[in-house]
Order: C-alpha cells, then sequence, then structure tokens
C-alpha cells in the first residue's frame, strides 16, 4: 500500500527525494573533495624530506608563533651536531631571503636558500641536470648555485642552465645544476628558489653570522624524540643555558609539522561536509512537510482502515515505510551522482578526489536517518487519528 500510494504521485515523490539526492551528492563531493585535497597537501608536504629534525632560534610560544633573539644559532652548532649526535643521516644548516635573480633580459624575484651539501638528499631534492656543490665550495665560499625547475622556466626558458652566470643582487654566479621540478603548494613554490652554499649566502649576499634553521636527519623514525633530547642537550650546552633557564632555540620535527596540516586539512573537509550536510536536512524538513500533507490529504482512507481493523502499528508503518523509502531513492541516486560530480571535478579542474566507502556509508546512513526522523512525526499522527472522526473528514 506504501509503495503504491507513492506510484500514485510519481511528481511529488521525486520532487519529495530531490532535497535528499541533492544532500547526499553534495556530501559525497564535498568531502571527497576535501579528502582529495587533504591528500594531495600531505604528499606534497612528505617530498620535503621525512624523518627530519628541525632546531630553529627564538622561544616556540606555540605551534606558529616564536619570541625572543632569532640570530642563536650558528654555523658551528650544526657541526657540532653533525660531529657528536649519533644515528643521524645528515646534518644541513640554512639561511634564506627572497632576491633578485637576473639573466640576460630576464629578472624574478625568488628564494635565494644557503644550504649545506647534504640539503639535497634531506629535504628529497633530485638532481636534474649537473650536480649540487660540494663541502670543500662551503668552506671556500665559492659563488655556485643549483636552481629549481621554475626558475630554469623563467630565466633560462627550459634550456639547460649548468655552466650559465647567473646574477644575484647584480653578483655573478656560476649555475652548476638544477632540481627536478616538485610542484607547488597553494603557499609557497619549493621549484622558484636557488641554492647556494650557506657561507656564501651568509657572508656575499645576507650579511650575517647566524643560521635561521638546522635539518637534522634521523636513521629511523623511532629514533627522533631521543635524538631530539640529545640535540637540545647539546646545544643548551654551546650556548652555556643553566638548567631551568628556557632555550634561546626550540626542536620540532616533521611529523609535527605533517600532523599540523593534516589536522587543519582534516577540519576543512569536516566544515565542507558539515555544509553539504545542510542540504540533507533541508530534504528531511521537505519529506516530513509532504507527509504531513499526504496524511491530511488521507485522513478518510485511514479512516477506513482503522474502522475495518487496521491497527496504530499498520498505520504508523505504512507511512514510515514510505517516508523510508523516499530517502532511500534519494540516497541511492544521491550517491551515484556524487561520484559523478566527484570525478567530473577530478577531471575538469585536475584536482585530486577521494571518494571512500566510508563517506558513501556515512551519506547514506544520515540521509536513512532523516527518512526515519522526520517521517516518524507524520506517521505517528497518521496512527492516532481518531477513526471516527476520520471517517467524517472530508
Amino acid at each position: 500500500m506504501a509503495m503504491r500510494s507513492l506510484a500514485a504521485n510519481k511528481l511529488r515523490t521525486f520532487l519529495t527525494a530531490l532535497g535528499i539526492i541533492i544532500g547526499v551528492a553534495s556530501v559525497i563531493s564535498m568531502i571527497s573533495i576535501g579528502e582529495g585535497a587533504r591528500s594531495q597537501t600531505l604528499t606534497t608536504i612528505a617530498k620535503f624530506g621525512t624523518n627530519i629534525i628541525t632546531v630553529k632560534p627564538g622561544q616556540k610560544k606555540n605551534r606558529h608563533v616564536r619570541s625572543g633573539k632569532v640570530e642563536t644559532l650558528t654555523l658551528e652548532d650544526a657541526y657540532a651536531i653533525d660531529k657528536h649526535i649519533r644515528r643521524i643521516t645528515g646534518v644541513a644548516a640554512q639561511v634564506y631571503q627572497s632576491k633578485q635573480l637576473k639573466y640576460g633580459n630576464k629578472n624574478s624575484n625568488s628564494l635565494v636558500r644557503g644550504v649545506g651539501p647534504a640539503y639535497a638528499r634531506l629535504a628529497n631534492f633530485k638532481i636534474d641536470r649537473g650536480r649540487f656543490f660540494s663541502e670543500q665550495e662551503v668552506k671556500s665560499f665559492r659563488k655556485v648555485a643549483v636552481v629549481g625547475a621554475t626558475v630554469v622556466k623563467n630565466l633560462f626558458q627550459d634550456a639547460d642552465p649548468v655552466g650559465k652566470i647567473l646574477k644575484v643582487e647584480g653578483n655573478n654566479y656560476v649555475v652548476i645544476g638544477s632540481t627536478e621540478p616538485k610542484g607547488a603548494l597553494s603557499w609557497f613554490d619549493p621549484d622558484d628558489q636557488i641554492f647556494v652554499p650557506v657561507s656564501t649566502a651568509q657572508k656575499r649576499i645576507f650579511g650575517m653570522d647566524h643560521v635561521e634553521a638546522i635539518d637534522v636527519q634521523a636513521k629511523n623514525i623511532e629514533d627522533i624524540e631521543a635524538i631530539k633530547k640529545d640535540v637540545k642537550q647539546l646545544i643548551r650546552e654551546r650556548h652555556n643555558i643553566p638548567l631551568g633557564k628556557d632555550s634561546d632555540f626550540f626542536v620540532q620535527n616533521s611529523s609535527e609539522w605533517l600532523n599540523s596540516w593534516g589536522d587543519a586539512a582534516k577540519t576543512f573537509t569536516y566544515l565542507l561536509g558539515g555544509i553539504a550536510a545542510i542540504s540533507l536536512m533541508v530534504g528531511g524538513i521537505g519529506i516530513m512537510n509532504i507527509m504531513l500533507v499526504s496524511v491530511t490529504e488521507r485522513t478518510r482512507e485511514i479512516g477506513i482502515r482503522k474502522a475495518i481493523g487496521a491497527k496504530r502499528k499498520e498505520i504508523l508503518q505504512q507511512f514510515l515505510i514510505e517516508s523510508v523509502f523516499i530517502s532511500f531513492l534519494g540516497g541511492g541516486v544521491g550517491i551515484g551522482l556524487g561520484i559523478i560530480i566527484s570525478k567530473t571535478v577530478s577531471k575538469i579542474g585536475g584536482w585530486d578526489t577521494i571518494v571512500s566507502f566510508q563517506t558513501i556509508l556515512l551519506a547514506f546512513g544520515f540521509s536513512v536517518a532523516i527518512g526515519v526522523f522526520f517521517g516518524f512525526y507524520p506517521a505517528n499522527k497518521a496512527a492516532k487519528l481518531n477513526p471516527i472522526e476520520a471517517l467524517r473528514y472530508e
């Protein structure tokens, strides 16, 4: 009887289900886009190196803010870590600033990063052409540079840059290599930078004696906490920091940074899903509205059924089945539509989307729950009708 009633009003049934269809499709597509963006961001961040411990100057107040002097770390601190800390596979000090680069009649503002010879391996930069600089070139303050893929494209028109003379702030640097492209993050393009020996960057470009970060790579990820402890103790001793006084530096690892971005991306995904879920709620209200209209229209029918022996439970079941079936119908069509939208966005926009079974189950389960929740009140109202008054209803 429930199915016959829905079939008798096909257009109304479809329009009622449309709210659920749009809601389920929105939830699936939004969450899949958010999960895809999260996965892509974390994959790109992971390209910057794994098992990395970073020592930075100043005092860390919270996740994003630091205070105190930022000139407390030196190149000698990096050499000391490399010499005395066990269970590590490399150390690279860093200094970096945005500077003007020029080649021929082309110029650009790019990041100039002064690093040690181990940096390319630590940060997962692969050499495309030429080579990276050596420890001897760091010690002799050589004016050599390794350029990123974006710099090659902007200044050298994708030609082989090795052996060319690149001007950095008006001074000549010999390009000895270029790196393979990594791909840009939304806030930073790792390919739009050049690498020079850290000593050269300090003395010849930036005019500084300190370093802005020291990257340390652990041999095994399970050793990270022990290495962090050893690094802290070593640098505190080198900086003559007495017991009980705050350090003039802080140590963090790549997994903390990765988790931080992962949490932010997950929050963004939940926000998208929450906004999309509002349309599901609107669809549920639509079901309640139509079911209340249906109860009013069929009051006399309910009275007749009760008069010939239909129980309250059976009336309740009939109308509840109608609302749940509409939710099932809307949920099923919405799943298909949501997957199509996700794939279309991925194909047209070039974004990664991840449609997981858990997302589909969540959206479908939510749609059915809404059908039960918003369908129960009209069904209960129909079940409670007085048969005499229902028969008298015109």
